[in-house]
């Protein structure tokens, strides 16, 4: 699938409400995928880390997206006559039955455990296995049940979003602590929420599925079931999906190293792989596409000193208008972006011109916002796999960021000598030994 990819919506009709719906991939086995809390499913497409998880589903299975019912792009909901679990989950037989399918397997992220959970133990006929990640059977905390959330947690996070629902990307610190200081995705998580529901809406949502307790069901599943869950999920504790493998007669639980809450986010080809295994009987193995590419790091000078002087919030600010800055001049000079951690911004380019020259674009565009940045930029063999790009030339790259000064676009001789004749300038640095690379390295500052 070409990057941008946009499928096209499609409606069910579940009862009088309409349900939004996506079908990719042609694969031998239906596999549906239910979302937790609020969703959109047209915004999964446009955070590249969603995309790839989706893409790479899609290339196993034919698989089906939706959005429940008083979410994204399906019919909002009388929000004092919210529906019952029941009533969404019916939402999964209208949209497979719109779609053809006649039996899939379901997935479940988060909220969307209990769902499919559930669709399992009263459609048996029509589930092919069962699939969570994330999740949990009960959703609050009992003497029964320690796993689930207490009153004041859920208290505290229902403050957050009367608050902060489209100003800031409510909830992502328990969710997706990795990429808690990454602008491109906290601007992401912000708008993806706000168009999946209204700040009322998602009130009234996360209301209900405090009520969720599917604990009755478990026992009646027949689907081969797959329970799996990161360690350190902060969202969701390992305890309740541990749980629900216990109850789910010949349930495996797969454990995964990490805190994130999302399946797409952190190390995502093991998640991948089990999936992928667990519905197929084998794991994809991804070979690593090698091109020469020219990789850029920028960073900004000073970022420390800056944050503990603005505050977090500012600095928040800061860092989101200095990261559109640079993926606007990225994708002008025909780039790719790469990651966007913390202070920094990492592309890769097929030309090094084009490189140097969108370096020198981003640290002229960031003295607007009032501060100096400096660049990095090397030229060599990477290895590319999916989203990832490794290999020596990104530490060389790195490592030459970090020898640079505020206001300085500094490169190897080997971007110096291959832009020759495009009418850049640069002043020699001399011999440098480059940590962890080895030998020493002739460099170079880009004039003006």
């Amino acid at each position: 699938m070409r990057p941008g990819f946009q499928p096209h919506t499609h409606y069910a009709r579940s009862g009088d409400v309409n349900i939004a719906y996506q079908v990719v991939g042609d694969g031998p086995l239906d596999l549906v995928l239910v979302m937790g809390w609020v969703s959109n499913i047209d915004e999964f497409w446009t955070e590249p880390s969603f995309a790839y998880f989706l893409q790479r589903l899609a290339a196993f299975s034919r698989l089906i997206l939706f959005d429940k019912r008083g979410t994204g792009l399906s019919d909002r909901v009388d929000e004092n006559r919210l529906p019952t679990l029941e009533q969404r989950m019916d939402d999964v037989r209208a949209v497979m039955d719109a779609c053809g399918s006649r039996r899939a397997a379901l997935l479940g992220i988060s909220e969307g455990g209990p769902m499919c959970a559930l669709f399992a133990a009263t459609y048996p006929e029509r589930t092919a296995a069962l699939l969570t990640f994330g999740s949990y059977a009960k959703s609050s905390a009992g003497p029964d049940y320690p796993w689930g959330r207490t009153e004041a947690e859920y208290a505290e996070f229902f403050a957050d979003v009367r608050n902060n629902w489209g100003e800031h990307p409510v909830g992502l610190q328990a969710r997706v602590p990795s990429k808690l200081h990454d602008p491109a995705f906290r601007q992401w998580w912000t708008r993806y929420l706000m168009r999946s529901a209204s700040p009322q809406a998602a009130l009234a949502l996360g209301a209900m599925n405090c009520q969720i307790d599917v604990r009755a069901a478990l026992p009646v599943i027949n689907a081969p079931s797959v329970i799996m869950h990161r360690s350190g999920d902060g969202a969701t504790r390992i305890g309740g999906s541990r749980y629900m493998a216990r109850e789910i007669r010949g349930a495996k639980f797969v454990e995964f190293a990490g805190d994130d809450h999302l399946p797409w986010t952190s190390e995502v080809e093991p998640v991948l792989g089990e999936i992928q295994e667990f519905l197929t009987g084998r794991r994809h193995v991804q070979e690593a596409d090698r091109v020469l590419a020219t990789v850029m790091f920028v960073d900004i000078a000073g970022s420390t000193d800056r944050a503990a002087a603005m505050g977090d919030r500012a600095w928040s600010r800061q860092l989101e208008r200095f990261c559109l800055l640079a993926r606007d001049q990225v994708e002008l000079h025909r780039g790719r972006e790469i990651d966007t951690a913390g202070d920094g911004y990492f592309a890769t380019f097929d030309g090094p011109a084009r490189a140097v020259r969108c370096a020198q674009a981003i640290g002229h565009d960031a003295l607007e916002l009032g501060f100096d940045v400096r660049a990095g930029l090397h030229t060599g063999e990477v290895e590319m796999l999916g989203e990832k790009v490794t290999g020596i030339a990104v530490h060389i790259g790195a490592r030459i960021a970090a020898r640079a000064v505020p206001g300085e676009v500094m490169v190897s001789s080997i971007v110096r000598d291959l832009v020759a004749g495009s009418g850049l300038r640069f002043e020699d640095r001399g011999l440098h030994e480059l940590k962890g690379v080895g030998a020493h390295w002739h460099l170079y500052v880009a004039g003006a």
